[in-house]
């Protein structure tokens, strides 16, 4: 099984392959070499260090709540 999270982009570093982002209160650095455009701001949804999508603000934030709720349940 397969599982993705969303995660806001905070920055976007000038090479334009790596970009720093914020999920569930923790920050990491992901390759955004798979998408076409990237920008701070924007929510991307993140498997094994990748960014494999740019996701619609609310679907995103909709997705984080879950992942929240399935955390506070384990």
């Amino acid at each position: 099984m397969c599982l993705s999270v969303p995660a806001k982009v905070l920055l976007v570093e000038p090479s334009g392959w790596r970009a720093r982002v914020e999920y569930l209160g923790s920050e990491m650095v992901v390759g955004i070499g798979l998408l076409e455009e990237v920008e701070p701001g924007q929510y991307v949804l993140v498997h094994a260090g990748e960014a494999i999508q740019v996701m619609d603000r609310d679907a995103a934030l909709d997705a984080i709540e879950l992942w929240k709720e399935m955390i506070d349940k384990a």
